[in-house]
């Protein structure tokens, strides 16, 4: 997870890292002022430091400010990592005791959510550099390993390994050497080369298995 760094330095690493990641990004100032997944991340990190400083009322308040104004729901309490970037964004909830590492990319519809009211970790830690595409469900306090993708409309109830590739309900793991299917479908990630992430408007890798490109 990141190191703390001073509040403009890291906006302006948010800026950058949209700018980096989407492959229409415009200008940095209309991503600045324009793009709701950046504007939610921003919300939350004023959320979170207010929650770690005990100001849990007023941290709610912002959280669900940030909620209204950009159709994005993080509670104060999750950690976020450095260079998250939530493209699109409608729809994700990301519960309390999540945990989100660096230069994550999400994608609309997701929930990082509990499977019990419980107190305690419910929710799940995802690793640094994961993809995690539109409408997936990752549930529980379960690990997703650094480098891993989740496929659309997943739902992910288990751990799933380091490089590995998770599709279907209830997920599976695939392109993983402990996996007994393997897929080709898919790709290395670079967090930092945008045109290496799967372009949702392009067609399907030609494969044996189902496309697995999601996002």
């Amino acid at each position: 997870m990141a190191s703390e760094i001073g509040l403009l330095p890291r906006m302006l690493e948010d800026v950058r890292t949209a700018k980096r990641r989407d492959p229409a990004a415009p200008a940095w100032w209309v991503i600045a002022g324009s793009y709701q997944g950046v504007h939610a991340v921003w919300y939350h990190r004023v959320a979170h430091w207010l929650w770690n400083k005990g100001a849990r009322s007023y941290a709610r308040l912002v959280s669900q400010y940030a909620r209204r104004a950009t159709g994005i729901e993080i509670h104060p309490g999750a950690q976020l990592g450095r260079r998250v970037f939530i493209d699109h964004g409608m729809g994700v909830v990301i519960g309390e005791t999540a945990v989100v590492g660096d230069d994550v990319l999400l994608f609309n519809g997701i929930n990082l959510g509990g499977t019990t009211m419980s107190p305690g970790k419910r929710h799940p830690t995802i690793g640094d550099r994961v993809v995690i595409g539109a409408g997936a469900k990752v549930l529980g306090p379960l690990r997703v390993g650094p480098d891993a993708r989740i496929g659309a409309n997943a739902v992910v109830v288990k751990d799933v390994p380091d490089g590995a590739t998770a599709v279907g309900i209830p997920a599976v793991i695939r392109n993983h050497p402990g996996a007994t299917e393997a897929s080709t479908a898919a790709s290395s990630i670079d967090s930092g080369d945008s045109h290496r992430h799967p372009d949702p408007d392009a067609p399907p890798l030609q494969s044996h298995e189902p496309a697995m490109y999601y996002i």
